[in-house]
């Protein structure tokens, strides 16, 4: 009994459910269309300027790009959407510039990020909104964005080249006269009056020297007991380094460098005639 009950309940479910389709259905049915009547009113229609068609190089009127083949847009898209392939010339002064050469797009695989766009350092580059890109073959999606020949590089005048040049000599001239200005301060700074030499000697200075006094002599010798004072100081870290030393290979090492150095102290002081 319960199955017949739960059978019917299902059936009058079911009808129920099916009448409310038919009723949406029969609203929609009177409702007013709108669908677009494309493609008859496409010389009437105005597609929206923020639609993403096709992206597209800027040509000027007299069919210039601003493109100088650095290659960002291309290292910036995820999906290696654009290639591009350059070229070197030769500039009128002798130097080597790269240009572009073609600009390869496949629109089948860009996702209309506009990263491209966002990221070119020369504004060179926008998304058309040209609603109409379908074709048959995939082959047609790949689109040379430098669709116009490539011009020549354009020469400067003859008054151009000239400034150009000066300018150029007036740069190099002001950095020799700045590096010759460094050098001849760096050799005025290297050996002051009355400064010594490797041997320790003096230098002989031309200036006439006043005569020594208790406090000038006693400024002059505190510079030669520092320096006293600090061999002092590392000949006794070098022993103690000998008598602390935890192995013999850094015991050797210790006494082989202690000995290096009272070695250079005796053959400096056999130089100053104390021995």
């Amino acid at each position: 009994m319960g199955s017949v009950k739960d059978y019917f309940k299902s059936l009058g479910s079911g009808i129920s459910s099916l009448l409310k389709g038919m009723q949406v259905t029969g609203k929609e049915f009177v409702t007013p269309k709108i669908t677009e009547f494309y493609p008859e009113d496409r010389t009437t229609y105005k597609w929206p300027e923020r639609f993403r068609a096709i992206l597209q190089l800027k040509y000027d009127a007299e069919g210039n790009h601003k493109c100088i083949a650095c290659g960002t847009c291309e290292r910036v898209c995820p999906n290696g959407t654009i290639a591009l392939e350059t070229k070197t010339i030769d500039t009128w002064d002798g130097r080597k510039k790269k240009k572009l050469d073609k600009y390869f797009y496949d629109l089948g695989s860009c996702t209309f990020c506009q990263l491209c766009v966002t990221n070119c350092p020369t504004d060179a580059l926008e998304f058309s909104n040209d609603f109409e890109q379908a074709v048959f073959t995939r082959d047609k999606l790949l689109k040379k964005l430098n669709y116009l020949p490539e011009k020549p590089e354009p020469e400067p005048t003859e008054e151009e080249k000239a400034k150009i040049l000066a300018e150029k000599e007036a740069k190099l001239a002001a950095a020799k006269a700045a590096a010759a200005k460094a050098a001849a301060a760096k050799a005025a700074g290297a050996k002051p009056a009355g400064a010594t030499t490797n041997a320790g000697r003096p230098v002989a200075s031309t200036e006439a020297k006043a005569p020594a006094t208790p406090a000038t002599a006693q400024k002059a010798a505190a510079p030669a007991a520092g320096a006293v004072d600090k061999t002092a100081a590392v000949l006794a870290n070098l022993r103690k380094a000998v008598e602390t030393a935890e192995t013999p290979e850094a015991k050797a090492a210790a006494e082989a460098k202690l000995a290096k150095v009272e070695a250079a102290l005796k053959a400096k002081a056999e130089r100053e005639g104390k021995v």
